[in-house]
């Protein structure tokens, strides 16, 4: 029988892969041979290979998709692993609750969440999904079962918080919710001209505002580098000014609507058109600063609103590069970066600028860490786009940073193992059956 070929958002990793099925939380993993490894499989939204196994089998963890148990007087959640977090919006919201920290996607599996330790844009308040999570079952291949906690086997716990899966699988998780009044967030939007300006809008709103990220301008050099658009908010007090709620607003607004219908033959981001596209939109606010009040869906996940987006970049599909680099060379290395991804000609419009705070992250291999970080979409140009990688990756290590495993499919032994200091610690807590293509190529020796 032919192996269906699975692939992760950036679409860059396709290969044949053996699924398995597993049809309720109480059941145990699925027989296989013992030489083949497993890995749990969410909704695929991993962009790089960290949730692939090409050479065993990938559970089909999107079965595990069932509510436990909500209480709405305390606002605390739990679902099965595979619930995703766009189904724990559309039963919590209406009662008064909201994710305590949501990535840019909604339609990633708790499980998921909690495996990539995923960061928001209230990262400086709240630090990452992780810091919310209050218990859950591990599952490992010679059938135990583990709850943990901070109290109850808090080194698994530690262990499989950022620990992309290889760990076990998560059956069930307790997440801690965060109150709202509605469902609508107060914003502004201010335009910057530089780096320099960025951090000081970044300062200058840590105190005052949940949420922060930028979009930057990535297609220019010169006076135009570091360029962009600073966005703030916070959720909306319960007394508002009718007049400003958002007209004509469907009850879905900001879910999947569109969907790009086919996989043009060419990528549709190159030079010419990200040029075009950023010099657009960065003047689309005629003035320093618009507030506005706007829904949570197209705030928190504008493209959520098109679905596989992913298609636009062609049948190579394409990489992102997410990095951290601390505070004391955050300016510098960001310029750095920055230059040479202007000079290569290549990147995308979908190029996020944000500062991480200082709440620390509970996972061995959590990504945050004080300091920014810089995320980019690039075409997949093969050799040309992996030149650039080289001196992007050269950057990072010089500047003492490290790269997102949730969004990488191609980061080298060294840049890994320089990032991620703790990662011999964390190899004791892998299960002897688990394995991902991601985890294969980052231990190997360098």
């Amino acid at each position: 029988m032919a192996r269906p070929t699975v692939t992760s958002w950036g679409r860059a990793h396709q290969q044949p892969q053996r699924l398995l099925g597993l049809p309720h939380r109480h059941a145990p993993l699925p027989q296989t041979d013992t030489a083949d490894s497993l890995l749990p499989f969410g909704n695929g939204r991993s962009y790089g290979d960290s949730n692939l196994n090409s050479t065993g089998y990938l559970l089909n963890a999107r079965q595990l998709d069932r509510f436990i148990a909500f209480d709405p007087a305390t606002g605390l959640l739990r679902a099965e692993g595979g619930v995703l977090l766009s189904d724990i919006l559309r039963l919590v919201v209406p009662q008064g609750w909201f994710l305590p920290v949501t990535p840019g996607t909604q339609f990633v599996t708790l499980g998921g969440a909690i495996a990539n330790d995923v960061h928001g844009k209230n990262h400086h308040v709240a630090g990452s999904f992780g810091n919310h999570i209050t218990a859950f079952e591990l599952l490992r291949s010679d059938g135990s079962r583990r709850t943990c906690s901070l109290n109850d086997h808090p080194d698994w716990f530690a262990a499989t918080i950022g620990g992309l899966g290889l760990t076990g699988l998560i059956t069930w998780a307790e997440l801690q919710l965060r109150r709202i009044a509605n469902p609508f967030v107060e914003t502004e939007t201010i335009r910057f001209k530089s780096l320099e300006e960025f951090f000081e809008l970044s300062t200058a709103s840590e105190l005052d505002f949940e949420y922060t990220v930028s979009w930057i301008d990535c297609a220019f050099e010169g006076r135009r580098l570091g360029r962009g658009l600073f966005n703030r908010g916070n959720h909306a007090p319960p007394q508002l000014n009718p007049d400003l709620i958002p007209k004509g607003l469907p009850a879905t607004v900001g879910e999947h609507s569109l969907r790009v219908p086919f996989t043009p033959p060419l990528s549709l981001i190159n030079p010419l058109s990200l040029k075009a596209f950023n010099t657009l939109y960065y003047h689309r606010q005629r003035s320093h600063c618009v507030r506005a009040l706007q829904h949570y869906r197209p705030f928190f996940y504008p493209l959520d609103a098109l679905l596989e987006w992913n298609r636009i970049y062609g049948p190579r599909g394409f990489y992102q590069y997410q990095c951290a680099v601390p505070p004391e060379h955050a300016l510098s290395a960001t310029r750095e970066l920055l230059q040479a991804i202007a000079r290569s000609g290549m990147g995308s419009f979908l190029a996020v600028l944000k500062q991480f705070g200082a709440p620390a992250s509970r996972g061995l291999l959590s990504f945050p860490m004080p300091g920014t970080t810089l995320a980019l979409d690039f075409p997949n140009q093969g050799p040309r786009l992996h030149r650039l990688f080289a001196e992007l990756d050269r950057i990072v290590l010089a500047a003492g940073g490290r790269l997102y495993p949730a969004k990488d499919g191609r980061m080298g032994p060294e840049l890994f193992q320089a990032g991620y200091p703790r990662w011999t610690d964390f190899q004791s807590f892998v299960d002897p059956r688990f394995a991902s293509d991601f985890w294969r190529r980052v231990t190997t020796t360098p």
